[in-house]
């Protein structure tokens, strides 16, 4: 650690748990008038992970960013988790991260600047891991400190993976574990397991490119990444998005160790309520979901795993390559026609 300084003293809100709100930031996106052409394949009307702009019939661009406060104690490990989180929304959209910049936020006269050397190594790690190249940044004078990047990626336009592209009858496979949100707030309240805290850690680490490669093997064409609104938020996007309604078996839900232990002592991070306050209205739960297993299909995730449309013929053989990567991997509900409600919690 950088001169034994907590950056999670720093926050109350770290990682994804600090993002806007998701009906706020919708009702705020709905009203700016955006300028259409021809060549911008996804923008934001669907909500999906990145902005994809053609550029000619071979080549695509993803362009996204992100950045949050600290999710952990260690400066390193901060950039590592920020940087993957970024990389991230690239390959849920099967493509492959080529460009980086820095976006920094950083009060030098109150926290070491080593310490944010540290966390500028961590993200150039995941970078170079990535096979992208860093072109440069911006830092500001700000506190709490913040972290993450503007990435550009590349697809073929035939291949491209978004959030509107699930299909009926298609089995939903989740790559990574649930959680991170509650081990975080167990761990800064001090009653979270050691293990499960190393556990979140590295799974946050964990790029998704083996599950972008794998997608792109099996020719998925709907997919998103598990994130700030928990996976109710981002599957219910998807299921407006493709047209669809969800179905999700709580009780298929991977866990992280101790994390359903902890909801059920009442360790919920504030991001668990403000997302179930915004999926409330269009998911319907049945008596074979806790509250508990509600609330970790709610918790917002930092760097989480890919949620994937599979073919259900196809599905077992995807989820076994997956599990090469991503021990959690699994399946956890399917795609049906549209009735009634976007998503359905048996």
């Amino acid at each position: 650690m950088s001169n034994n300084f907590d950056l999670l003293s720093t926050v109350e809100y770290g990682g994804c748990s600090a993002k806007m709100p998701p009906g706020k930031l919708a009702e705020l996106l709905g009203s700016i008038p955006l300028i259409k052409n021809e060549n911008i394949l996804v923008d934001i009307d669907t909500h999906d992970d990145a902005g994809v702009y053609k550029i000619n019939d071979n080549t695509a661009l993803i362009i996204t960013t992100d950045f949050f406060p600290p999710v952990c104690s260690d400066a390193y490990e901060f950039g590592q988790i920020a940087a993957a989180n970024s990389l991230s929304d690239v390959y849920a959209m099967g493509g492959k991260p080529l460009l980086a910049l820095n976006l920094t936020m950083f009060p030098s006269a109150t926290i070491p600047v080593e310490v944010l050397r540290d966390i500028l190594l961590g993200g150039q790690d995941k970078i170079n891991e990535a096979g992208a190249f860093t072109m440069g940044g911006h830092t500001i004078e700000d506190t709490p400190p913040k972290y993450g990047l503007a990435v550009v990626g590349i697809t073929h336009p035939d291949k491209l993976v978004t959030n509107s592209g699930l299909k009926v009858g298609q089995k939903l496979i989740l790559t990574k574990a649930l959680g991170t949100g509650v081990i975080i707030a167990a761990h800064k309240l001090k009653l979270a397991d050691s293990d499960a805290y190393s556990l979140t850690i590295n799974q946050m680490k964990q790029l998704n490119d083996h599950g972008a490669d794998i997608m792109n093997e099996f020719g998925i064409t709907g997919a998103t990444d598990i994130t700030g609104f928990g996976l109710l938020g981002h599957v219910l996007k998807m299921a407006q998005a493709s047209g669809v309604s969800v179905t999700l078996h709580s009780g298929s839900l991977p866990a992280i160790p101790t994390a359903i232990d902890m909801l059920d002592q009442g360790c919920i991070p504030g991001a668990a309520f403000r997302n179930r306050s915004y999926i409330e209205n269009d998911v319907l739960t049945t008596g074979g979901c806790s509250p508990e297993l509600l609330l970790l299909a709610c918790d917002a995730q930092t760097s989480g795993g890919l949620l994937m449309g599979v073919d259900a013929d196809k599905a077992g053989e995807a989820l076994t390559k997956l599990k090469q990567f991503y021990p959690d991997a699994a399946i956890i509900g399917e795609v049906m026609p549209r009735s009634g409600k976007a998503v359905y919690m048996v």
